[in-house]
């Protein structure tokens, strides 16, 4: 068996050379969200020859990462399907984008079906859209914020650092309240509240370590909303969590403008915003998609022909 293994802080380094060096914009490639949802999706990390090697359980049940960071792509595949068989769980890879089913189909001919996961592409925006956010399109969204500005006059918007980042955690507490509280939460719901409170307390608890970055909005004083990510690769940027009070109408569209400001001030090479998955849930697809975006990154689920 391949030796994976529970993902440390100290995989970072190469990890994120061999992610970085393939210029995937999807947001499984990068350490950050591998290290943060390791818990969740019970994803372990191996290295094979140069490859990084991902191993995990999602929805679909377990499978592999596309393994980057190689040359021998064909014997790295025989390798996983090995490691598969003597762990007695199907054979398959998740979150494959397009240009890596075309290295699949040279390296391996015929082998391999291909299913398109709608639920896993990613929202890409250029920053540039998110943080002018001119057009008609995006009209709304900066009537939210003028509302949000006429209502909270003081506002601020500061860096998460060491200093201030209890105060996130504070208001991130104070959310999952009052999200239940306004409404009876749906099983599918709850569950994801979960899985992201899990992942986020990794975040705050290896901020520095993990070298994410992040902004916080104040209104009257107080956190209102914040949000972190870190790059994928040279000219994206993944937008790992954003959390505002629903009821502080523009709050959300605020720190998303906020964000890509600032984004764009202290990452000049960025040009994307990788905003994730809708997970398949009609309100999260829905408030994505009101974004326009740029770029979508497609994802397929990828199995053995006679499986």
């Amino acid at each position: 068996m391949i030796p994976f293994r529970a993902p440390v802080l100290e995989d970072r380094t190469w990890v994120e050379e061999r992610f970085c060096a393939t210029g995937n914009r999807g947001c499984e490639y990068s350490f950050a969200t591998m290290f943060l949802w390791a818990r969740r999706y019970c994803q372990h990390v191996a290295r094979w020859e140069d490859f990084v090697l991902e191993r995990l359980c999602g929805g679909q049940g377990v499978g592999y990462l596309f393994p980057v960071g190689g040359t021998d792509l064909a014997g790295v595949v025989d390798a996983l399907e090995q490691d598969a068989a003597e762990r007695g769980h199907p054979f398959r890879f998740f979150c494959v984008t397009e240009e890596q089913t075309r290295q699949l189909e040279a390296a391996c001919p015929g082998r391999f079906r291909y299913e398109l996961d709608r639920d896993g592409f990613d929202y890409l925006y250029e920053v540039d859209k998110l943080a002018d956010l001119e057009g008609k399109k995006l009209h709304a969204k900066r009537n939210h914020i003028n509302r949000f500005v006429q209502d909270h006059p003081d506002w601020t918007v500061e860096p998460i650092t060491p200093d201030n980042l209890v105060e996130c955690m504070t208001m991130d507490v104070e959310w999952n309240r009052r999200y239940r509280a306004r409404e009876e939460v749906e099983q599918p719901a709850e569950d994801t509240l979960k899985d992201e409170s899990q992942a986020l307390a990794r975040a705050f608890a290896n901020y520095g370590p993990l070298h994410l970055r992040g902004l916080l909005l104040r209104a009257e004083g107080q956190v209102v909303a914040f949000t972190m990510g870190s790059p994928i690769c040279k000219d994206t940027f993944d937008v790992h969590f954003e959390k505002a009070f629903g009821k502080m109408r523009g709050a959300y569209p605020l720190i998303n403008r906020e964000f890509a400001r600032w984004v764009r001030e202290h990452e000049p090479g960025v040009r994307y915003l990788n905003r994730e998955d809708d997970m398949g849930l009609p309100g999260l697809r829905k408030a994505k998609e009101s974004y326009d975006p740029d770029l979508m990154v497609e994802k397929y689920t990828v199995l053995p022909r006679e499986a």
